[in-house]
């Protein structure tokens, strides 16, 4: 609050007698608008780019092509985090950075269900990159239509903390349970088997072909119907996991935009390696329940509910963003080591995978 309208309030609270209560649930970074114009430029020119570079040459990229792409990009995530730094303070960069890191070990965890839907439909790799960047637009759209929602309803109702946490939760305890026991197959791509006239014929990026006098479409609307559902339940994961990190929507954006740039090339490079990541889910479910915590603890500091301590906010501790940022990375780091550990050892002679 700048020091004149605090100087205001406090005098009106002293004549009046009248307790003035401001929430802290309004932005508290002010981006200009040229801000914006630059983060969307960046992922329009990125998009175009990957349009371009897969509808010329629509094939399995080498490594060393991932390899580059894949460090550009990281880059960029990393200049911007030191522009949030120089220009919003250590804070913001300190939630970006968290988030960003966050949103990317979902997008990994992502992927493998991108690869468990490609071997299902046995997609061709020369036409992997394509549906894998249909994919990627897919799910930016989604996670551009959540995070403008979910901005909206924290700025209006502090109670959407409660909900974000208590989900969560929930999600974290069925990553721990179990996971990746995926149906590719799911209800749309079902009814469009039982009720479309389909073909198993590929043409790119077609939908539909001619067929003698009527249309058939092809086996890659199906695809993107899988990859289109599976995007929308990631959606509903990471939305709320970022917003449990940071609630300034231009960061959330920023975060998810630069989580989603070399997802394309992190699936090709990562093929195999994600096969052997059998503790990530585990690890993910752990950040999301910290995250969830955190959110629920979030919540009662600013709580306003009748029937929760009589609608009062409720005395309870805040977890800093650097302790956030270390959980998430300890985290990811025993699960990632622990993953390679336990599949090495399952694959030495006279071992078995336990």
């Amino acid at each position: 609050m700048p020091r004149a309208v605090a100087t205001v309030v406090a005098t009106a609270e002293e004549t009046s007698g009248v307790v003035v209560h401001f929430s802290d649930r309004r932005p508290l970074l002010s981006v200009p608008v040229l801000e914006w114009v630059v983060i969307v430029t960046v992922t329009v020119a990125v998009l175009l780019f990957d349009i371009v570079i897969v509808a010329r040459h629509p094939r399995e990229p080498s490594m060393r092509e991932c390899t580059i792409a894949l460090s550009a990009y990281v880059g960029l995530a990393l200049i911007f985090d030191v522009w949030v730094w120089v220009f919003h303070g250590h804070r913001f960069a300190l939630e970006f950075l968290a988030g960003w890191i966050t949103e990317y070990s979902l997008s990994i965890d992502n992927l493998f269900l991108f690869i468990v839907i490609m071997t299902a439909f046995r997609v061709p790799k020369m036409y992997q990159q394509q549906a894998l960047l249909v994919g990627i637009v897919i799910a930016l759209v989604f996670r551009g239509i959540f995070i403008a929602l979910g901005a909206l309803a924290i700025q209006r109702f502090s109670w959407v903390f409660y909900i974000f946490g208590a989900f969560l939760v929930y999600t974290a305890v069925g990553l721990a349970r179990d996971h990746h026991d995926v149906d590719a197959e799911n209800a749309a791509v079902r009814f469009a088997r039982r009720r479309l006239n389909t073909t198993d014929q590929w043409r790119g990026l077609k939908l539909y072909v001619k067929d003698g006098s009527g249309w058939r479409l092809t086996p890659m609307l199906l695809v993107i119907l899988a990859l289109g559902s599976t995007d929308l339940i990631f959606a509903l994961d990471s939305i709320p996991a970022i917003f449990g990190i940071t609630r300034e929507a231009f960061l959330v954006f920023a975060a998810n935009v630069f989580a989603l740039m070399g997802l394309r090339q992190l699936y090709f490079m990562l093929a195999n390696l994600l096969q052997r990541l059998v503790y990530l889910p585990k690890g993910l479910g752990v950040i999301l329940m910290f995250i969830g915590i955190k959110l629920i603890l979030q919540a009662l500091r600013e709580n306003n509910l009748p029937f929760i301590n009589g609608g009062e906010r409720v005395d309870v501790p805040e977890v800093p963003t650097l302790l956030t940022l270390g959980v998430i990375l300890v985290t990811l780091a025993v699960a990632a080591a622990a993953s390679l550990y336990t599949t090495r050892a399952a694959g030495r002679p006279g071992s078995s995978p336990g």
